[in-house]
């Protein structure tokens, strides 16, 4: 299995430099919606500090946490792939403070600093990769705990 990968960790010292130039700090309180599913992705967020909760919409009136993400954590994938439209929703578990990336300005430094974008690029990858298996993990469980109690 992957391990967790925190991306301004993950980056070494110039290019994080490079990138924190862009940053701004937010904050949210808890229980406000950061993002909703199929909106436009033009920004990204590394938290400090609270939760985030991952969702998917199921039925008009319910949502399913899909992740829980913390300290360091990447909040935000969709602002590099095409359509550029969010997959999941996004809700403050508890007070969030975090950095936060607006996406033409990041590909903007990627363009200027190939290797920032080589290197943010990677990570993005690898925490996509850590996520998948993690969900894979628990679809594994719950179809496992499903199949028990049906036999």
């Amino acid at each position: 299995m992957t391990k967790a990968t925190k991306l301004l960790t993950a980056l070494p010292p110039p290019q994080r430099q490079h990138l924190m130039t862009v940053a701004r700090e937010v904050s949210f309180p808890e229980d406000a919606r950061i993002f909703e599913a199929g909106g436009t992705a033009d920004r990204f967020w590394v938290i400090r500090s609270g939760a985030v909760s991952l969702d998917q919409q199921v039925t008009s009136v319910q949502r399913v946490t899909v992740a829980s993400l913390g300290s360091g954590d990447l909040l935000g994938w969709s602002w590099l792939f095409p359509p550029y439209q969010w997959d999941f929703g996004a809700e403050a578990f508890s007070p969030v403070r975090a950095y936060e990336f607006d996406a033409a300005a990041v590909l903007r430094l990627c363009e200027e600093d190939q290797q920032l974008g080589l290197i943010l690029v990677r990570t993005v990858a690898e925490i996509l990769a850590h996520r998948l298996e993690m969900t894979r993990g628990k679809l594994m469980e719950q179809y496992g705990m499903r199949r028990r109690s049906a036999l």
